[in-house]
């Protein structure tokens, strides 16, 4: 087999930035930074979500209201040039 074919693979700390979370998971990831965590340093890798800060997994959905921005859109620039208008008419 031959040597240095692979990326390092490796035990590395992804912290999510939003809510304070980090977990250790392998990777390959090159990082500059470092973290002991759990007594073990590691390298760092910092993120902006993850599963415990994204919405659809911590059930906090916010729901868009497109029939809403659909009338809103009509009423500011009225049916011109609507393709919707020559269809339903």
């Amino acid at each position: 087999m031959k040597t240095d074919t692979h990326p390092d693979y490796r035990e590395v700390v992804f912290h999510d930035l939003s809510c304070d979370f980090k977990f250790v998971t392998r990777s390959t990831i090159n990082t500059r930074e470092t973290i002991t965590h759990e007594g073990k340093e590691y390298p760092l890798v910092k993120i902006e979500v993850s599963a415990e800060s994204h919405p659809f997994f911590t059930g906090k959905h916010k729901i868009v209201d497109t029939a809403g921005r659909v009338e809103k859109f009509r009423q500011k620039f009225g049916s011109v040039g609507s393709k919707t208008s020559v269809a339903n008419g």
